[in-house]
């Protein structure tokens, strides 16, 4: 089995995924103007990673409710603390930043409908980043 996607059903997809386009890299692989308006994002490598949606049939979590550790995207970046600072001028809200002892750096925010956004510069990054 190969991982398809992940799925979150959110208030606004177009305008979210928008946001995740121009600020954080995706790009939108599949998308519907119609129905739930589903937007497939995928990153640089054309592989497809979340599907934002909104199913009435559901109701839209609170996404800035629950704690960043129980739920969150995690992105690769060469260089967190900076994209860090344009993802707070473009409207994330910034929750904690560490440095681990390996060197890694690990960003925590919230993206501007409160979905909790990681941010993984890895001293080691993972095969394939």
């Amino acid at each position: 089995m190969k991982f398809e996607h992940f799925a979150l059903n959110v208030p606004d997809p177009r305008a979210m995924a928008t946001w995740y386009v121009a600020h954080v890299g995706f790009v939108v692989l599949r998308a519907s103007d119609t129905g739930s308006l589903a937007h497939f994002l995928g990153d640089d490598t054309g592989r497809v990673c979340v599907e934002l949606y909104h199913n009435p049939a559901a109701p839209v979590p609170n996404y800035a409710a629950q704690a960043p550790l129980t739920f969150h995207f995690a992105v690769f970046s060469s260089d967190a603390p900076a994209l860090r600072a344009r993802l707070v001028a473009a409207g994330a809200t910034l929750l904690t930043e560490d440095t681990l002892p390996d060197g890694s750096v690990l960003v925590m925010l919230r993206d501007p409908w409160g979905v909790a956004l990681q941010l993984c510069q890895r001293a080691a990054p993972f095969p394939g980043f």
